[in-house]
């Protein structure tokens, strides 16, 4: 027939359009900004630094090892490291950035530093509302600026954080079990021997009496 295929169309044109009003599964239209999307967890926008505990000086993970700087394509990012070091989760002493900026602006959200981080410090954020009239000082974001606390990643990516913070536990309770280890060999060879404070006691016992002659 003449024009089969042109009604066939109109006709799957105006089911589309009639059912996106009644379909819920169909109703793309977001009224926004009142209504927003759920993002799904694997969404990503930039980078965020994470942070143990309730002090972001203390708790940050980052320890400075510039890789992501190395590693970034645009080269946005820009570390500085201590002179000094802290203590990490474990207990270990650690360099920690002075100074971490990105320059959002150059930022393409690819993922990489998150991919090369070997100490689970750098994730990326869900938050996409960051328009600003400082196109300059704005858009380059500070160590201050870029710290969140676990419990806000463990928010926005729930399965995510549970892998890793049952990984950061595993390897505390391996370096607890370690040092404990350490600590107890340590006490053993520093204990005296039974009967003498100096540790001679068995030596001394050992040892022959001389016969006194008169």
């Amino acid at each position: 027939m003449l024009g089969e295929g042109i009604i066939q169309g109109l006709v799957e044109t105006a089911r589309n359009f009639f059912g996106s009003y009644v379909e819920k599964d169909r109703l793309t239209t977001v009224q926004y900004p009142e209504e927003r999307h759920t993002l799904p967890e694997a969404s990503r926008v930039f980078p965020i630094l994470l942070y143990d505990g309730d002090d972001a000086a203390k708790g940050l993970r980052c320890v400075a090892c510039q890789i992501c700087e190395k590693e970034c394509p645009p080269r946005c990012i820009h570390i500085e490291k201590s002179k000094d070091k802290k203590p990490d989760f474990v207990g270990k002493q650690q360099f920690y950035p002075a100074v971490f900026d990105i320059d959002v602006a150059v930022c393409m959200s690819c993922q990489i530093c998150v991919e090369v981080c070997p100490f689970d410090a750098i994730r990326m954020d869900k938050v996409y509302e960051l328009s600003t009239s400082d196109r300059f000082g704005g858009l380059l974001w500070t160590k201050e600026q870029l710290s969140k606390p676990n419990e806000y990643y463990q928010k926005i990516h729930p399965m995510e954080a549970a892998e890793t913070d049952e990984r950061r536990v595993k390897e505390l309770a391996e370096a607890q079990a370690k040092a404990a280890a350490a600590a107890a060999k340590a006490a053993q060879t520093a204990s005296p021997a039974p009967g003498d404070a100096s540790g001679n006691g068995a030596s001394a016992a050992a040892k022959p009496a001389t016969a006194v002659h008169e």
